[in-house]
C-alpha cells in the first residue's frame, strides 16, 4: 500500500500497519497511532504484533535457514547485502524524510543515518566470506580446525533513537554470519525499519531470513525474549529492559548482546587544543538532542583552563537552535511526551548549579512539539544525579579536575562504561588515559571517529556487554566449533 509518510511529503512504499512474515506483509490484529514529534498531532497507525505474529516470524526465520537461505553461500549472502545496501543509497533520501519525521531528529542527521545504513550493508557484504575458522596445532595424527557457524535464529530489539544504524551494525552482521533475523524495532520509531524489510525483499533477500514485527515491549518484545526458538538476541535500550532481556534469555541459556547506555565523559587537560576540541565537547552532547547512548554528557576539565572552556562552550550553546525536524535546525523535538518529561524532571535537580547558557527553541515550533532547550551546567558535583544518571536530553554538565588521578577518578565514577575522551598533546598522557579510562571505546584527541562502522562498540558495567559494529560483531553472531580428526 502507497500513502503519505509522517510529514506529508515523503511517500511510503509499504504498508505501516502491517508486519513483514516470512516474505509476506500482514496486517495485524491491531495497532498502535503514529506521532509525530515535531507537532505532537497523531498521524497515523504502526502495525501492533504481539506474540502470535512473533512465533509465525521465528518459525519463518527457520525454515529459511532449513531452505534456501541456510544453503546459500557466503559469497551469496555477500552479494544480497550489496544489493541492499545499493537500493539504500538509491533511497537514502526517501529514508531520510521517514526517519526525521518519525524520531523528530533534523533532516541532515538522518541523512547521514541513511548513509551508515547503506555503509554497514556495504561492510558486512565484503565481509560475509571472510569469516573463517584455524587450524590448531595439536598431537601427532590428529588434524583440528575450527569452524564458525550461524546461531541459526536470532531475534532483535532495536531502540527509537537510532533506528536505521542499529538495524544495520544488528542485523546486517546477523544476516552477513548466516542467522535468520526477526526484528522487534521500537513502538516509537518503526518506519525506517519497515522500509529495510521491503528494500530487503526488492533486492532478493529469501523469504524469512528478514522478519519485521513492529509492536510495544511487553508484548512482541517480551514474546521475542522468551521465545525458546531464538538462539541469540541483541537488545539496544535502557538498563532496566536490558535486564528483563537477559533474564528472559537465561532461561533457554541464549546468549545476548546488551547495549545500555552511558553516562560517557570527555577529559579535557590544560595543554589541548581547545579549537579543535569545542565542536566535538559540544556536538557530541547534543547530537540528536542528546538522545544518544554515547553521547558526552559529561565534560571534565582541568582546573586552569576550566573558566574558559565554560565560556567558550556557553557561547556555542547559546546559538543552538532548536525546532521541527525538517526545518533542519541543530536540535529537533524528543521523541515523546513522555521523554521531555524524563528530561524536564532532571533539568528540575539542577537547584543551585550554575546554568552556564541556554540554546534557543525558534519562536515558530509547533506548541505540541516535545521541545527541550539544550543545556550547559557548570560547577557540578562528581557525585550529583545530574553526572551519574543518563538523563538521554540535551543537558551537558561540566566538572573541574585537579590532576590526572583525580580525572580518572571522576571519569571512571558512574555505573557506565560505554565511550570516553581524552584531549590532550602530550603523548604519553594520552595513552595512559586510554588504559586507565574504563570504557568499550576511547577516543584521544577526537570523539566518534566518524561513526567508525569498523570499530567495535560496546560497553562495560551498566553499558551491556558484547560487540557490535565491525569484524567483531560478526564472531558474536557465530557459535565456534572445534573439529578434531584422528586420521593416525
Amino acid at each position: 500500500m502507497d500513502g503519505q509518510a509522517k510529514d506529508g511529503a515523503a511517500r511510503l512504499w509499504f504498508d505501516p500497519t502491517e508486519v513483514f512474515i516470512g516474505g509476506h506483509w500482514l496486517a495485524a490484529a491491531t495497532t498502535l497511532p503514529l506521532e509525530d514529534p515535531s507537532t505532537g498531532a497523531e498521524i497515523g497507525a504502526i502495525a501492533r504484533g504481539g506474540a502470535a505474529e512473533i512465533d509465525a516470524a521465528v518459525t519463518a526465520a527457520q525454515a529459511a535457514l532449513d531452505g534456501p537461505w541456510g544453503k546459500m553461500t557466503a559469497a551469496e549472502r555477500g552479494r544480497l547485502l550489496a544489493r541492499i545496501g545499493q537500493l539504500v543509497l538509491e533511497r537514502a533520501d526517501d529514508l531520510a524524510m521517514l526517519e526525521a519525521a518519525d524520531v523528530g531528529k533534523p533532516l541532515k542527521q538522518a541523512k547521514a543515518d541513511a548513509l551508515a545504513l547503506a555503509r554497514y550493508m556495504e561492510f558486512y557484504a565484503g565481509a560475509a566470506d571472510k569469516l573463517m575458522g584455524e587450524t590448531i596445532p595439536y598431537l601427532d595424527g590428529y588434524t583440528v580446525y575450527t569452524l564458525r557457524e550461524p546461531h541459526g535464529v536470532t531475534g532483535h530489539i532495536v531502540p527509537w533513537n537510532y533506528p536505521m544504524q542499529i538495524i544495520g551494525r544488528s542485523v546486517g552482521a546477523a544476516l552477513a554470519a548466516g542467522n535468520a533475523c526477526v526484528l522487534k524495532p521500537a513502538e516509537e520509531a518503526c518506519l525506517t525499519a519497515l522500509a529495510f524489510a521491503r528494500l530487503a525483499e526488492q533486492a532478493g533477500l529469501p523469504a524469512g531470513a528478514l522478519n519485521v514485527v513492529p509492536g510495544l515491549g511487553d508484548e512482541a518484545g517480551a514474546a521475542l525474549t522468551a521465545h525458546p526458538g531464538v538462539r541469540h538476541l541483541s537488545f539496544t535500550g535502557s538498563v532496566a529492559v536490558g535486564q528483563l532481556v537477559q533474564a528472559a534469555a537465561a532461561r533457554h541459556v541464549v546468549p545476548v548482546t546488551l547495549e545500555l547506555g552511558g553516562k560517557s565523559p570527555q577529559v579535557v587537560f590544560a595543554d589541548a587544543d581547545l579549537d579543535k576540541a569545542l565542536p566535538f565537547l559540544v556536538n557530541a552532547g547534543i547530537q540528536n538532542a542528546g538522545q544518544t547512548c554515547s553521547a558526552a554528557s559529561r565534560i571534565l576539565v582541568e582546573r586552569s583552563r576550566y573558566a574558559e572552556v565554560v565560556e567558550r562552550m556557553a557561547a556555542r550553546y547559546a546559538a543552538l537552535k532548536v525546532g521541527p525536524a525538517l526545518a533542519d535546525h541543530d536540535l529537533g523535538p524528543l521523541i515523546s511526551a513522555r521523554q521531555k518529561e524524563i528530561v524536564d524532571g532532571f533539568l528540575s535537580l539542577a537547584g543551585d548549579l550554575t546554568v552556564a547558557a541556554r540554546g534557543t527553541v525558534v519562536a515558530d515550533a509547533p506548541a505540541g512539539g516535545h521541545y527541550v532547550a539544550p543545556t550547559l551546567l557548570a560547577d557540578v558535583r562528581p557525585g550529583h544525579r545530574l553526572a551519574q544518571e543518563e538523563i538521554f536530553g540535551p543537558a551537558q554538565v561540566v566538572i573541574p579536575f585537579a590532576e590526572e588521578d583525580e580525572a580518572v577518578a571522576i571519569a571512571n565514577g558512574t555505573g557506565y562504561g560505554l565511550v570516553a575522551g581524552c584531549w590532550t598533546e602530550n603523548a604519553g598522557r594520552a595513552l595512559r588515559m586510554a588504559k586507565r579510562l574504563r570504557a568499550g571505546q576511547v577516543f584521544l584527541n577526537n570523539y566518534g571517529a566518524g561513526g567508525g562502522v569498523e570499530l567495535p562498540f560496546g560497553g562495560v558495567g551498566l553499558s551491556g556487554h558484547g560487540r557490535e559494529k565491525g569484524f567483531e560483531a560478526l564472531y558474536g553472531f557465530t557459535v565456534l566449533k572445534t573439529v578434531a580428526a584422528h586420521h593416525g
